[in-house]
């Protein structure tokens, strides 16, 4: 059998169909399509796809697993090293990690790392058996982790594998941070979020939550009081920013935040079920390119918009969404209005987003990054008619923890600052790593901080006891 060059498809739902409900979109591979695309890694004695992953996935070992037919074995594999597999396998950017790597994409397609990841970890969520719990030592030292997004769930559950008793203290309803909140139904199901974090409770990790560290109890607090040894800042860039254009405090404007998480985490996406409805109008403009703006975008129209617009102001090579995430918008029918730069919100006399004056943008030299300046064309002012706008232009650090911890030393965005090999603060015993050190970026790299912080962690707590 020749070896393909391309990638075994995924089976997705329909467009017209998935637009009028929040069911994930892409539906996992069979057992015939996982075997069809396992056969395409050469198992390269070098495994270069190795290096492009934070979470240290042995890639060739897991899919040689799924080769042979032992689902179990390649799931234990990845189970091993990554706390979050089903999650990784539908949200981590693999074409920018190991796939960017995989000596089969030098000729043709790489193989589908993610998609065979998403199949082994779905494969152990189906026929899980209750984990063992782990026995821990008399005198096992305490860590405290604050928030249970991706970079506290990695660190937990690395610190419980090594022996520690970890706590995670989680401000909202629900553990699971922007994983939960941030990432819609379609492209997470809350479910499995959920089923990986049971996992941890299984191994004795404990979760407490509605517990805001720095108002329920300081960092300061939970070590001098409560006897942690060490403690993990996970907390994440929760902070919306805006645009500062004239207008942008009318009613019908959101952050993305606040619009994914009413949507999300108080379940508006089941009105009048649940009573937490959420106002899209029939027009809204989504600014912003990134997979945050196409969640908005994407979300609004399973909400009951007629239009969803996504305003960004570069062209479309630039836009800083997933591939994948752009080709589904664009099947949805997501209308991308590009090179296009609001300059002011339009209200009525009700205080209401009536519309978005905006400019069309052309792309100059590029800037430090590489990327592409955009600079505003004089006189090519023009009306968009949206009823609501959603704003997705990225996030800073919540200032809480900051705020209430003596010694503790930030950027002059407000991020911690962090030794980027081991999440070491400027406070003895406390560490931190993911969005609260880095600013917003992607779930696999918070993953990444986090097990280097765990490893950090273990060598501090042996070295002070």
């Amino acid at each position: 059998m020749s070896l393909s060059l391309k990638k075994t498809p995924i089976p997705e739902q329909d467009p017209k169909i998935r637009t009028n409900n929040f069911s994930e979109v892409a539906l996992g591979y069979t057992e015939e399509d996982a075997a069809t695309e396992a056969a395409r890694c050469l198992q390269c004695k070098t495994a270069p796809c190795r290096q492009g992953c934070p979470v240290e996935v042995d890639i060739p070992a897991f899919i040689g697993h799924i080769k042979k037919g032992d689902i179990q074995a390649a799931a234990d594999n990845l189970k091993a090293v990554n706390s979050l597999p089903a999650v990784c396998g539908r949200v981590c950017p693999q074409e920018e990690q190991c796939e960017k790597f995989c000596v089969l994409g030098k000729k043709g397609e790489p193989v589908a790392v993610g998609r065979l990841e998403r199949y082994a970890a779905d494969y152990l969520l189906k026929n899980a058996k209750p984990a063992t719990p782990l026995k821990y030592a008399a005198d096992a030292q305490k860590v405290a982790v604050i928030g249970s997004g991706p970079a506290g769930l990695t660190t937990a559950g690395d610190l419980a594998k090594m022996g520690y008793k970890v706590t995670i203290f989680e401000a909202l309803h629900m553990p699971g941070g922007v994983l939960m909140y941030g990432i819609p139904e379609f492209r997470l199901p809350k479910s499995v979020v959920q089923a990986e974090i049971q996992v941890l409770k299984e191994i004795g990790v404990a979760v407490q939550v509605n517990f805001v560290v720095g108002k329920t109890l300081t960092v300061d607090e939970l070590m001098d009081e409560e006897g942690y040894d060490a403690v993990f800042i996970g907390t994440g860039a929760g902070l919306p920013y805006f645009m500062g254009v004239p207008g942008e405090n009318h009613s019908g404007v959101y952050s993305a935040n606040e619009f994914l998480t009413r949507s999300n985490l108080m379940k508006a996406y089941r009105f009048p079920e649940y009573k937490t409805p959420i106002y899209v109008g029939k027009k809204v403009a989504v600014i912003g390119g990134g997979n945050v703006a196409m969640d908005g975008a994407r979300t609004a129209l399973r909400l009951g918009a007629e239009k969803s617009y996504i305003v960004y102001r570069r062209s479309e090579k630039e836009l800083p969404a997933r591939a994948e995430e752009v080709h589904h918008a664009h099947e949805e029918g997501i209308i991308f209005q590009l090179l296009t730069a609001p300059i002011e919100v339009l209200g009525n006399e009700q205080g209401w987003v009536r519309g978005m004056k905006s400019v069309r943008m052309e792309l100059g030299e590029p800037d430090a990054s590489g990327r592409r300046s955009p600079v505003e064309i004089p006189g090519s002012e023009f009306e968009i008619e949206v009823d609501v706008i959603v704003v997705a232009i990225g996030q800073g650090p919540n200032p809480l923890i900051q705020a209430t911890t003596k010694g503790l030393a930030t950027n002059k965005k407000g991020n911690i600052t962090a030794d980027p090999e081991t999440g070491a603060t400027s406070k003895p015993g406390v560490f931190a790593g993911g969005d609260i050190v880095t600013g917003a970026a992607t779930v696999i790299l918070a993953m990444g901080a986090g097990k280097k912080a765990a490893r950090a962690i273990d060598a501090y707590l042996k070295e002070k006891k």
